[in-house]
């Protein structure tokens, strides 16, 4: 018998005893309950915030490892607990047709619900509480640093933030009360219900779409593509902003065939409007073997979207590249001249062109 599987026998035996009745009490105090799950008999729950839908015996953690079945409650661990809080330009996240050239307070616990081979942000995502220092900030303050700040918005950002929906949605409800506006970056890796429920708090979404293979998913991400692609409808549906990053991996997601079919389905699906941003991969976390993203291949990649009908794709990770600028669809004038996360000048007149007056799609004010 393992030591946790002594732990579940101990509970079960002794579950009457007040003295236990109250260490349990103190390990959930202060705790927020989850807002996703089912319960199951003998103080199992599921959890249904995400595809992966754990079963998770008392004592035991999902996937995700910040969310812990105690005595049959769901809990998590890491509402209003951050592992760290920047101040970025939006550019960053990156969104470039949501109030650009202002900056987002941007936040992050610990925990994802997969694991990127790749992952630039490693040591937050993948992390229990344990093992990451953190300080309480609670929704309220969360809004009031952000107005305190100058920040026109709430970036969810850096670890996945669909572990932590619960503090992301409550914050959302109180930067929203003081006119400052949230976004979600994501891995779109989540259930339609919690899904629903954030779109009538955020004012915008930036998906992480990984590859267009499920292969991909499988085998670099530990997840599965259908549920990423059924989320980004699912925003459209529900008429959120959102914008969409595909990281280019040499000899993993770059062939030729694959963006076809990945630009010819967000056009079909999508619209041509929504943005796509092609970004440069360098190497990190466990898959250091491989070369940085060649620039050749990113132009090929731009080329393509663009000939697909999509109208605003971008370069990613190439500071001064002229991918990086926002181009009107009728005329081809830079509306939007970025270098990096800086927005350097602006053709753009309450979101039309200046120069021929066509709509451009976003969130300008």
């Amino acid at each position: 018998m393992n030591r946790r599987k002594f732990l579940q026998s101990t509970v079960g035996s002794l579950a009457g005893w007040p003295l236990l009745a109250r260490a349990q009490e103190r390990k959930t105090s202060g705790l927020v309950e989850a807002r996703y799950y089912i319960k199951l008999p003998n103080r199992k729950i599921q959890c249904k915030l995400c595809p992966r839908e754990c079963i998770i015996d008392d004592l035991e953690r999902g996937y995700c490892g910040v969310r812990e079945n105690s005595g049959g409650t769901y809990y998590s661990l890491v509402y209003g607990k951050l592992s760290t809080a920047h101040v970025d330009p939006i550019e960053k996240k990156p969104l470039f047709h949501f109030l650009p050239g202002t900056t987002a307070f941007s936040i992050a616990t610990v925990g994802c619900n997969v694991m990127c081979k790749f992952c630039q942000n490693w040591e937050l995502s993948q992390s229990t509480p344990e093992q990451v220092e953190s300080f309480n900030l609670p929704p309220h303050d969360v809004a009031q640093f952000a107005k305190s700040r100058g920040c026109a918005s709430i970036a969810y950002t850096y670890n996945e933030p669909v572990i932590f929906t619960e503090y992301m949605y409550d914050s959302a409800v109180q930067g929203n009360d003081v006119g400052i506006r949230s976004v979600m970056i994501s891995n779109g890796y989540i259930n339609p219900e919690p899904m629903r429920d954030l779109c009538s708090v955020l004012s915008g979404v930036k998906i992480d779409l990984k590859a267009y293979t499920e292969r991909f998913y499988r085998e670099l991400v530990a997840g599965e593509l259908r549920p990423v692609l059924d989320t980004l409808v699912l925003l459209k549906k529900e008429n959120m902003w959102t914008e969409i990053v595909y990281l280019v991996i040499p000899g993993q997601n770059d062939d030729r065939k694959e963006l076809e079919e990945l630009c010819a389905w967000i056009y079909k699906e999508l619209g041509p409007d929504t943005p796509l941003h092609f970004s440069r991969f360098h190497p990190q976390y466990r898959l250091k073997n491989l070369p940085s993203t060649p620039l050749k291949t990113l132009t090929m990649a731009r080329q393509i979207g663009l000939d697909s009908g999509l109208h605003f794709v971008y370069t990613g990770n190439v500071p001064g590249d002229p991918g990086e600028n926002t181009y009107c669809p009728v005329c081809g004038q830079i509306v939007i001249r970025r270098v990096g996360f800086s927005v350097v000048g602006r053709s753009l007149n309450k979101g039309t062109c200046e120069k021929c007056g066509a709509a451009i799609a976003g969130v300008w004010f």
